[in-house]
């Protein structure tokens, strides 16, 4: 079908879109030799996991249904990391998992006897945040996430073969060489008798102005100096405005401003948008008062505060028209949910064609199926 004839709300990938963030991502690989992962709790439409796995070297996960998910739907690297794994879920992941990583020597301690061909890291913290919002920042005071230099030992436990951080959010290449040097100043004592070094996510690598030179310079220094295998685990970065959020007005309502009510939400679609918050980018549309005509946009559900936020149009809109929203592929599919019973939008894939091809649809079952 054509891309005006998908019944909405949809969430729409570009394929096109896609293979050019993939291409960049494809190209930092072959000239540092570092290893890239899809982090899945970003993106996991499974359906292009082929298509990305002809790219990138794997798939990074935050627990056992993602790490099944990785090897079923890409079948290769596998790595996954959690703050804490339950002791009826390492056996699996020993089997289906490349790398193992843990966030405690506890952690580690317990479950390392049970690990069996599978490379153990550890997460660490260098507790140096270059990002505000604490809600996304894992060097945040009283942060849960990795063993800061003053909680690690000594000496290196028996059986560790990497380290994994994570401490960015959509940020340049800086941000992380500011925070290796941190890194390097307080466990770089245990690096040489690692096989592989994991510098997580939220690197914005295929947005524009992105310095990727810096990047493979620090990637070429840790190569060079030190003998590991870098890792990165961008997310974002793999399905950077790649994606669209179509949906449709329902109706306009007046109380003290126009309000055009869609049958998408924030709080079920886009949860992001209340979480960070933030403002998504609409299709052709401008800030409030760029241009003549302006609108509050908000969702059918009985949540007050499911607001998207304010926006001018050059025309009036109508009941019926279809709005789009820009970089709709990353947090969106796998975050959503069903307050107040709406339904999940349906999963359509542009081709380069031109073609819309609807993926996978969602009914009534799927809201049930979730409840008992």
């Amino acid at each position: 079908m054509r891309f005006q004839e998908l019944p909405t709300p949809v969430y729409v990938i570009d394929e096109a879109r896609l293979k050019a963030n993939l291409l960049i991502l494809s190209e930092l690989e072959k000239r540092s030799g570092c290893r890239i992962l899809l982090a899945q709790k970003a993106f996991s439409a499974f359906s292009l996991y082929p298509l990305i796995g002809r790219y990138i070297s794997g798939t990074a996960a935050s627990g056992l249904y993602e790490a099944r998910l990785g090897l079923e739907e890409m079948g290769k690297e596998n790595h996954v990391y959690s703050p804490a794994y339950k002791a009826d879920e390492i056996d699996e992941l020993c089997r289906i998992c490349s790398h193992v990583i843990f966030n405690s020597i506890r952690q580690f301690e317990t479950f390392f006897p049970r690990l069996s061909g599978v490379s153990a890291g550890l997460r660490i913290n260098p507790c140096h945040s270059t990002q505000s919002g604490a809600i996304y920042d894992p060097c945040a005071p009283f942060s849960r996430l990795g063993i800061p230099r003053e909680h690690f030992p000594a000496e290196l436990p028996a059986g560790v073969e990497g380290f994994h951080m994570h401490t960015l959010c959509e940020q340049n290449s800086d941000a992380l060489v500011e925070t290796f040097k941190v890194l390097e100043r307080d466990f770089s004592r245990h690096f040489r008798a690692l096989k592989w070094l994991n510098l997580g996510g939220g690197h914005h690598i295929t947005r524009p102005g992105y310095d990727i030179t810096a990047l493979e310079r620090l990637i070429g220094y840790i190569r060079d100096e030190y003998g590991l295998t870098v890792y990165l685990e961008p997310g974002e970065a793999v399905a950077l405005n790649a994606g669209r959020l179509v949906t449709t007005v329902l109706d306009i309502v007046e109380n003290g401003k126009s309000i055009l009510i869609l049958d998408a939400s924030a709080a079920c679609h886009m949860p992001d948008v209340l979480e960070m918050p933030y403002r998504p980018p609409l299709h052709g549309a401008g800030l409030p008062g760029e241009k003549p005509y302006e609108y509050r946009l908000a969702a059918r559900t009985c949540l007050a505060g499911d607001s998207i936020g304010d926006y001018s149009f050059d025309k009036p809109v109508e009941i019926g028209d279809r709005l789009i929203f820009d970089d709709m592929a990353i947090y969106t599919m796998v975050k959503n949910n069903t307050f107040n019973g709406m339904p999940l939008p349906s999963i359509a894939l542009l081709r380069e064609n031109g073609e819309a091809e609807l993926v996978k649809s969602f009914g009534y079952e799927d809201f049930k199926g979730r409840l008992s």
